[in-house]
């Protein structure tokens, strides 16, 4: 059996720092995947800045599963060297925040290109952050985004192959579903083997997102056979997306996601999504 360990993204809550903290506690999540601090993205933070983040955590009992990164969320012929900064920045957030995972993006096609004319570019620049990460002692973990290379179970399935499985796997049945792909059984089929830990969030047919269960992503059912594959811990991270919450026009690019706007406040949507998954598991 699997051992399930809920994080969130908790600026999903609220922008504020120490609000996330008191939303993770009140909804009894141990662990968060770091992404906005007090209206500031992970990359952004300086060194001071991320230590005195990590003294809260450490003073609420709260760890850091991943640092949700921004990087490979850039088109294919958008400059590279600085982004390797932004790369950096989130390494020494891994070693702070005592993490080894940096959840990443494997590039949007440029302008007039398709996915699979950019492979090359999108190999070589992920071979680059693969050979600096390695070098670090972090994990790359690729999270299937709408739109970029990786967006497809067959893309994520050729990055895998590509480099043999050292770029990790976040399974997002959500984000499949958004760009009109089927979750399960057909994605998981092809990936479910090489999951390193899950991104939680569903959505129905007509692509609006909603509670792990309630949509057809196959929660349930990709729960249940991890729980009977698997003998390891498995991160699930909460990821609502039930309501539009502070930041997140920086954080998608293109078509924006739609939300069906039926919680009153953050607090009660990211309460509604931490109910929804603690539920599944349960029935797993």
């Amino acid at each position: 059996m699997a051992k399930f360990v809920l994080s969130a993204f908790a600026d999903e809550y609220s922008p504020v720092f120490d609000e996330q903290i008191e939303g993770l506690k009140a909804n009894g999540i141990g662990y968060m995947e770091i992404r906005g601090v007090d209206g500031k993205s992970i990359a952004d933070l300086t060194e001071d800045e991320m230590k005195a983040a990590k003294a809260k955590l450490d003073a609420a009992g709260i760890k850091v599963s991943s640092i949700g990164s921004p990087v490979g969320k850039i088109k294919t012929d958008d400059p590279f060297e600085p982004h390797l900064e932004v790369l950096a920045n989130c390494i020494k957030a891994a070693h702070i925040f005592e993490t080894k995972n940096i959840r990443m993006f494997s590039f949007y096609p440029a302008e007039g290109k398709t996915i699979d004319e950019c492979r090359p570019v999108v190999m070589e620049r992920l071979a680059k952050m693969l050979e600096i990460a390695k070098a670090e002692g972090v994990y790359l973990c690729h999270e299937n985004e709408r739109g970029i290379y990786g967006a497809d179970a067959e893309h994520c399935l050729d990055i895998q192959k590509e480099f043999n499985g050292e770029i990790k796997l976040i399974f997002d049945p959500a984000n499949f579903i958004m760009d009109g792909f089927e979750s399960y059984p057909h994605s998981y089929n092809l990936l479910g083997d090489k999951i390193h830990y899950m991104h939680i969030k569903d959505a129905v047919a007509e692509k609006c997102i909603c509670p792990a269960g309630k949509g057809i992503g196959g929660l349930q059912e990709i729960i249940s056979d991890l729980n009977k594959k698997r003998d390891d811990v498995v991160i699930l991270t909460v990821e609502p997306h039930l309501k539009v919450f502070a930041g997140f026009d920086a954080l998608e690019a293109g078509e924006k996601t739609k939300m069906p706007n039926t919680y009153a406040s953050s607090a009660e949507s990211f309460k509604a999504a931490c109910d929804a998954i603690k539920e599944v598991v349960a029935k797993a």
